[in-house]
């Protein structure tokens, strides 16, 4: 069975958590002590809190929210799923960022009685920068509009006429009750002028196209290993994952960002020698020349080679309570390297429900847009929209090692 993640996002109190709780209960994927346990800490209406399946923390029970990215896994009789539940406040958008990172797949809830409000830009602007293909927007607490399919429909053309410039292969609307089940998992009584599928039916015929093969071979290097052992001694490999495309043994490679060429000489799992690795292997590759390279360096194919450059445009979502200015010095922190970088400029803050491109001379805690950085050394990278893997970074402060903004890279500047 294939794999499909997804991650919910939406305001507070729109019931992401409750529809997790819900797609598990209903799929059967709660083992009998959990649901005991939930029964004694407490019900919503009479009705068990699924909230509580998905909201671990003891600061999120008391306060019936989300505070940190809460991961599921379920599986049903056709896919796996693995569930990332994000925080609808704003001051947790950065938790949001994290989780939808490895996504295929956004499902945001909306209130059926709020309707398209400030958090649902947010959120589907940050889908559409993280090149998430395939969005759901589930109308939520459809019984407390009376299952009204006006009103449902007034919220399907609010949401069109924002999202007509992001980019989603895949938009659906579902409209949903998670606390009774409606269009959940099984089909609703109450909305028979809904003709469409369950939104568990949705997910599990949904089509992915996630074969990083497809992309060009990119195998950043994690560890150098060199045994000096008698059985072992002129043992050279380097060990790593395959970020994207396929490597085969006799490739002619280069060694980036120092430029260095050699061939493949073999290729080994922890288990055996194979042929060829690709995407997402874990391997240690031989090499038939003895040249320098370390961890963060990266080895690709002669043919398709990455950008090398120092200066970096990138979309960044900034994290810090501490706003991001021009001139302030960071660990950028991309694949498997480290290296110290300097802010230099800030293109322009992107107004999240307008798609505006404003002029900023800094970006406040989670704001996002378009700035210029400078690396001390060269590193290797494709765009965003190319490789996820390679085109992703983040911002570290050295003096705290809190991680302060993610960037998504445009290319070269």
């Amino acid at each position: 069975m294939d794999l499909l993640r997804f991650i919910t996002a939406g305001s507070v109190d729109d019931g992401k958590s409750t529809l997790i709780g819900r797609l598990l209960y209903d799929s059967k994927s709660v083992f009998q002590d959990q649901l005991e346990a939930i029964e004694r800490t407490g019900q919503v209406n009479g009705q068990i809190n699924l909230a509580l399946l998905t909201d671990g923390l003891k600061a999120e029970r008391e306060q019936g929210i989300t505070i940190d990215v809460a991961y599921k896994y379920f599986s049903t009789p056709k896919r796996k799923f693995i569930i990332a539940d994000a925080p609808g406040h704003i001051q947790y958008t950065r938790n949001m960022v994290t989780g939808a990172s490895n996504s295929e797949l956004a499902i945001i809830l909306i209130d059926a009685r709020k309707g398209v409000i400030e958090q649902t830009y947010r959120h589907s602007y940050i889908a559409s920068l993280l090149k998430i293909p395939h969005v759901v927007i589930c109308v939520n607490k459809m019984d407390l509009v009376d299952f009204s399919k006006e009103r449902f429909d007034e919220i399907v053309k609010d949401y069109k006429n924002f999202a007509s410039d992001l980019e989603f292969k895949g938009l659906e609307f579902i409209p949903i009750s998670a606390l009774n089940g409606d269009n959940v998992v099984d089909t609703s009584p109450n909305m028979t002028w809904w003709k469409g599928k369950t939104l568990l039916g949705y997910l599990e015929d949904l089509e992915i196209e996630v074969d990083e093969t497809k992309h060009e071979p990119r195998f950043p290097v994690q560890y150098v290993i060199r045994p000096q052992t008698e059985e072992h001694h002129d043992y050279r490999g380097y060990a790593g994952q395959v970020r994207s495309g396929v490597f085969k043994k006799g490739d002619d490679i280069v060694v980036l960002p120092s430029g260095l060429r050699s061939k493949i000489k073999s290729i080994h799992t922890y288990e055996s020698e194979v042929e060829e690795a690709f995407a997402p292997m874990s391997v240690t590759i031989l090499l038939e020349d003895e040249i320098d390279i370390s961890r963060g360096d990266m080895i690709v194919t002669d043919k398709h080679q990455p950008t090398v450059s120092q200066d970096i445009e990138a979309e960044l979502c900034w994290m810090d309570a501490k706003s991001l200015v021009p001139g302030n010095k960071y660990l950028l922190r991309q694949t498997t390297g480290s290296v110290k970088s300097a802010v230099k400029e800030i293109s322009f803050r992107i107004d999240i429900q307008t798609h505006e491109k404003l002029e900023s001379s800094q970006l406040a805690l989670n704001e996002i847009g378009r700035i210029k950085i400078r690396t001390a050394k060269p590193i290797a990278f494709d765009s965003y929209s190319e490789n996820r893997g390679t085109g992703s970074f983040v911002l570290v402060d050295e003096g705290t090692n809190n991680t302060v903004g993610a960037g998504m890279i445009v290319g070269a500047y």
